[in-house]
């Protein structure tokens, strides 16, 4: 079940962001201060606590667990992660394709370097604009997908 996202779900989806980032980026970044100092739970729940982001989030829950997440803004997405234990399972699918119909997304940005991301999306009807940009703070580009 896909619903919109609560006070509740906040170390969840917290846990999911941090562990995800790890094992996805940590690759790409190669920035252990970052992976292991400043992303830690505790910060990044408190981060989305914030309602402008909290109300922009929307999880897949099944058997009382949150499985996945979505973050749209407008007719962007922001941000999908799935725990990395139910990666596989068209958990991401479900986010995207709900994203797709209910807010008639466009675009996003990914890094250029997850391969992984950009097939996915690929897959799910984004193409590669070839527009490119500085990911802020690092040497790593993100890429526009657009459908």
């Amino acid at each position: 079940m896909i619903r919109r996202a609560n006070k509740s779900d906040l170390s969840r989806i917290a846990e999911i962001l941090v562990f995800v980032k790890r094992m996805k980026y940590r690759s790409i970044f190669h920035n252990d201060a970052y992976s292991f100092g400043e992303l830690q739970v505790i910060p990044v729940a408190e981060q989305y606590s914030n309602p402008e982001i909290l109300e922009n989030i929307w999880v897949y829950e099944e058997d009382e667990i949150v499985k996945g997440l979505i973050h749209i803004e407008n007719n962007e997405v922001m941000e999908l992660y799935v725990d990395y234990f139910f990666m596989g399972q068209g958990i991401g699918a479900e986010l995207i394709e709900f994203a797709k119909k209910e807010y008639e997304v466009r675009f996003l940005w990914t890094l250029e370097k997850n391969h992984d991301a950009i097939k996915f999306y690929e897959t799910h009807g984004f193409c590669r604009t070839g527009d490119r940009q500085l990911e802020e703070g690092t040497p790593e580009y993100i890429v526009k997908m657009e459908r």
